[in-house]
């Protein structure tokens, strides 16, 4: 949030402070106190609880950072969608490297009774896509939401044999989730991953891992890579296993 890799906790005035410095950047940063407090509708001492959240002893450290934030913006525009990385990905999911892991996923699914996503952050979205499109196409999936707190210990093994994670990370470096998949070594159910790189920490938790190597993009400290190789992947595993079903019978 703004110049922070964090959301400090605001109030109804706070929340109106900031909606306002986002929308006027460039103004604020020459603003005195008193004007973005009669812009705001709020007083000096309640812009002055805002600054604090932010980590500022006073206005002018505000102004000072929000200064230095508005310079990096700059310096670092979005890129437009990169059409040549997601072709170049299309191509790869045709060679054996990749089609051989979709198979090896494939035969450890087909027999599953339950699948669970787990992903933080954006992968978290994708986590919640996946689920439902594996509901309605495959068997029952659904996604973990709370990676700290998983029922797993008290299956038996038989059921939790039947159970498979699907985890999703774009770093596979989350340590959340990694903690999580230590935690996850210890039962009996299956992990594939579907990561950005295969040497990452969560791809060698997996049983198996699904890479898809696509160039990470960053914008203010935040992971905006996309996740369309992680939505090409899900879509392609349910529809694979429901058509080895289908042979099987």
């Amino acid at each position: 949030m703004l110049f922070l890799n964090y959301t400090p906790e605001l109030t109804s005035l706070d929340r109106e402070i900031y909606r306002f410095v986002s929308a006027h950047l460039e103004q604020v940063v020459y603003m005195r106190i008193r004007e973005l407090a009669d812009s705001t509708h709020t007083s000096p001492t309640s812009v002055l609880r805002f600054c604090r959240k932010f980590e500022c002893e006073g206005y002018s450290e505000f102004r000072i950072k929000l200064n230095m934030y508005l310079k990096t913006k700059k310096e670092n525009p979005i890129n437009d969608i990169d059409e040549m990385a997601m072709i170049d990905f299309i191509n790869r999911t045709t060679q054996p490297h990749y089609r051989d892991k979709i198979i090896e996923a494939v035969e450890l699914l087909k027999d599953k009774e339950l699948i669970l996503f787990l992903g933080s952050g954006s992968s978290n979205l994708i986590a919640s896509y996946g689920s439902l499109y594996f509901s309605s196409i495959f068997k029952i999936a659904l996604r973990i939401e709370d990676p700290v707190n998983l029922p797993l210990d008290y299956l038996s093994k038989g059921l939790s044999e039947k159970i498979c994670i699907v985890v999703l990370s774009v770093s596979g470096e989350t340590t959340e989730i990694i903690n999580c998949l230590n935690h996850l070594n210890f039962t009996s159910s299956s992990i594939i991953s579907i990561t950005n790189s295969s040497k990452s920490t969560i791809a060698q938790l997996s049983d198996i891992n699904i890479p898809y190597y696509i160039s990470k993009e960053y914008n203010h400290h935040a992971d905006i890579t996309s996740q369309l190789p992680a939505l090409y992947t899900i879509e392609l595993l349910a529809k694979e296993v429901k058509k080895s079903q289908i042979i099987d019978e």
